[in-house]
């Protein structure tokens, strides 16, 4: 008699390396793998508790003495903009935006390039062959969607702005990796899709919309706790925020549970 048994993901441990946020900090993730058969389920399980996808692998911060990667949302129907967000909305209001399957193109790779060299120069990115970033756009086993932004120019021609790789998931979109012009940097575009995206949850009736992680102590990913209706994962839970100063950093994933420790609470989906 012959026996089949449940292929349940598998969790491994990276090496540790330096942190890219936090100066003098060691990184370390939790990661599995995603594919066609458990992907989308476990994509929808796992954003609830945290973790992120890039291609086709889920990981979520496990560093040694450090718990200040925090897993942020935004309940997109509680959002109220502030007087700066509606501003920026309406320095971006002649962007038309359009919603895709996970393609890359030339014109992207392009856009792409351009905003790496202007803003993360410095960045592991910078040598991302076109090969390369069509892997991280296409290796998608979940429902993923290019999100554009374009103009149309006095010669008729749509003309690319920004762009948002973003998965859509049961209770909300998560957006994965978002660039833009920047030569259109004075007009926050970045914060620009973060707010449109909110929009696009709305018109989807979806609850949250999935910023990706907040870093305490790192300029570049305070902006991610400038967002009203604003949700952590701490302690395990998601926790509605309304002072964010009051956060305690400590309370994000524990680093004091063994890995096996946090491996065995993660909930899988019911197939499993």
């Amino acid at each position: 008699m012959k026996h089949s048994l449940p292929l349940a993901p598998q969790f491994y441990v990276t090496a540790p390396q330096p942190c890219p946020y936090l100066s003098n900090r060691i990184e370390r993730k939790l990661f599995t793998g995603l594919n066609n058969l458990n992907g989308k389920a476990l994509n929808n399980t796992l954003s609830n508790e945290g973790f992120r996808r890039s291609q086709n692998v889920l990981y979520r911060p496990a560093c040694i003495g450090c718990s200040s990667c925090i897993s942020a949302r935004v309940r997109v129907d509680d959002f109220i903009p502030t007087k700066s967000q509606k501003r920026t909305l309406r320095r971006n209001n002649e962007l038309i935006r359009g919603s895709h399957t996970a393609l890359a193109t030339d014109e992207q790779f392009d856009l792409f390039t351009q905003y790496l060299k202007n803003r993360h120069a410095d960045g592991g990115m910078t040598e991302m062959s076109i090969i390369e970033f069509s892997a991280m756009i296409e290796e998608t086993p979940v429902d993923t969607r290019i999100i554009e932004y374009y103009v149309i120019e006095k010669n008729g021609r749509r003309k690319l702005k920004s762009a948002s790789l973003t998965d859509v998931l049961e209770n909300g979109l998560s957006m994965v990796y978002s660039f833009f012009d920047p030569l259109l940097a004075m007009h926050s575009p970045g914060k620009f899709m973060i707010l449109d995206h909110i929009n696009i949850a709305q018109e989807m009736s979806l609850d949250y919309l999935y910023l990706g992680y907040w870093v305490p102590g790192s300029p570049k990913m305070n902006y991610k706790s400038q967002y009203s209706a604003l949700e952590l994962f701490l302690d395990g839970k998601w926790c509605p925020i309304d002072d964010i100063s009051s956060v305690r950093i400590d309370k994000g994933v524990s680093v004091n549970k063994p890995i096996l420790e946090q491996v065995s609470e993660l909930p899988l989906p019911y197939k499993y």
